[in-house]
């Protein structure tokens, strides 16, 4: 792997601090970085070296539930040495000529800056300012290398913000410079979703319309919105992760088999799904958990949601008349993220007159916890009464997430970054397709429906399946347990 130089925009935010800066850790301690690869920080608080060596200490060290093995001292010195820090404000055109003259000295020390990406995490009204002042310095431009550019989400608010913030970037890259991140792509079951339908033969077939009842998928968390009041009260929780990693979900379990593995062909598939998603606006529930207007940052009068639930479908051959119920919300009874796949129940099914015997079976998607894949399935249980009981034929990632064996999801988009490789990053055309659907749905949000800390959410969300005569799958522990 070739030599390159990471600038990170806004290396003392949040996301660099909670993700970032862990997985470069992690790469480093696995041997993923080149020898003479360097990182470069830029943010406005002056610090010298060893405030800054000190800030990368205490960032590695700090509880994280995301990571938490140890830090070697071999690692973190070898991971210190690469780091470099400029502090300066992005809107101010002198800064990009420091930056430039510090790159070229990094060059002439034989740290090669040639390869070049850009990985922003810093606020959208920013971004014109750092387009326009790299390209007058002509730092956008591939002479000698690459030069990529890594932008979290949101990218936009809305289609019409989506769409100008896509020009922003096609003016000054072109679309093969720009990894659109969503770190759920990163994910390991997200990405084993492809592998484990396109490479065996046994459910494919089976998951149409003619087969599937309906669809869910759920990301619920038991714990609130911490310190991230100021900015989850502009956005609530559709935006948050509905516009975006949900969405995704949907396309990778419903999308057909690309013609072949590459990110073109991948990705295309998966817009299809995207552009037939049928907005529902009067199918939509929106909840707020008891007192978060409490919490830090969030107006006293806020009607935005914690929660949402949904109902929508697929306007293609292949899903044509399956529901699809998509839930997700903070301060809830359980943390998990699971898409499920529910297979139609029979009139002739032989065993319905026992005990279980009316069962569904499920595929599940387990994304986190106890990540796997897993059948739901009815079996007899041992001895002479005549009784089904539900069990689980299970894929399981037999190992503790948190040894970092597991790809973390930054890892992995870090590292396909710099191979070149766009598959597991959002298109333009992606992006627009998810507001083109989420749009008509915040039109009608209202006021939200407040629920308790520790329920499901609003029972207005039980009553969007009810009048379909279905529930909510309660999700289940009891397989792939470390």
């Amino acid at each position: 792997m070739d030599s390159f130089a990471l600038i990170i925009f806004g290396i003392t935010g949040n996301l660099v601090q909670k993700y970032l800066l862990q997985a470069l850790y992690d790469m480093a301690e696995k041997g993923l970085l080149p020898p003479k690869m360097s990182i470069v920080g830029i943010a406005r608080k002056v610090m010298n070296k060893k405030d800054f060596k000190k800030y990368l200490y205490d960032v590695l060290h700090m509880e994280n539930i995301h990571h938490r093995h140890p830090i070697k001292q071999n690692i973190f010195n070898d991971m210190a040495n690469r780091l470099h820090y400029i502090d300066g404000h992005l809107d101010d055109p002198q800064f990009y000529k420091r930056l430039n003259k510090f790159l070229d000295t990094l060059t002439k020390k034989g740290i090669n800056c040639s390869n070049r990406i850009y990985y922003l995490a810093t606020y959208p009204d920013l971004y014109s300012h750092v387009f326009e002042n790299l390209q007058k310095m002509g730092m956008n431009r591939q002479k000698n290398g690459y030069v990529r550019l890594m932008i979290e989400k949101p990218i936009g608010n809305d289609l019409k913000s989506a769409q100008s913030l896509n020009k922003l970037l096609l003016g000054y890259f072109s679309e093969d410079q720009i990894y659109r991140l969503d770190h759920y792509l990163g994910k390991e079951t997200i990405q084993n979703i492809l592998t484990f339908r396109f490479s065996n033969d046994i459910f494919e077939p089976l998951i149409n319309r003619d087969y599937i009842d309906h669809i869910q998928i759920s990301a619920t968390e038991d714990f609130g919105i911490g310190a991230r009041g100021g900015y989850y009260d502009m956005v609530g929780a559709l935006k948050d992760v509905g516009q975006n990693h949900q969405l995704q979900m949907l396309a990778f379990s419903t999308m057909n088999a690309p013609s072949e593995f590459s990110n073109e062909a991948i990705t295309a598939q998966r817009l299809k799904i995207l552009q037939n998603l049928k907005p529902l606006p009067q199918k939509v529930v929106f909840g707020q958990y008891e007192g978060y207007t409490k919490e830090d940052n969030v107006s006293p009068k806020s009607q935005t949601e914690t929660f949402y639930a949904l109902k929508t479908y697929l306007e293609n051959d292949r899903f044509k008349g399956v529901p699809v119920y998509i839930r997700a919300g903070k301060k809830l009874k359980q943390t998990v993220t699971e898409i499920s796949l529910v297979f139609k129940n029979p009139q002739n099914r032989l065993f319905k007159h026992i005990t279980g015997g009316t069962e569904a079976n499920i595929l599940i998607y387990r994304i986190t916890p106890n990540e796997g894949i897993v059948l739901k399935i009815a079996t007899k249980g041992p001895g002479h009464q005549a009784k089904l009981d539900s069990e689980y034929m299970q894929f399981c990632y037999k190992l503790d997430p948190h040894s970092h064996y597991i790809p973390d999801p930054y890892e992995r988009l870090i590292t396909d970054t710099i191979r070149g490789d766009q598959t597991f990053f959002n298109s333009a055309e992606e992006v627009e397709a998810q507001w083109a659907f989420i749009d008509p749905l915040v039109v009608k949000k209202g006021h939200p429906h407040i629920y308790k800390p520790g329920s499901w959410g609003p029972k207005e969300a039980d009553d969007l399946l009810k009048a379909d005569g279905r529930v909510w799958l309660e999700p289940s522990m009891d397989f792939c347990r470390i």
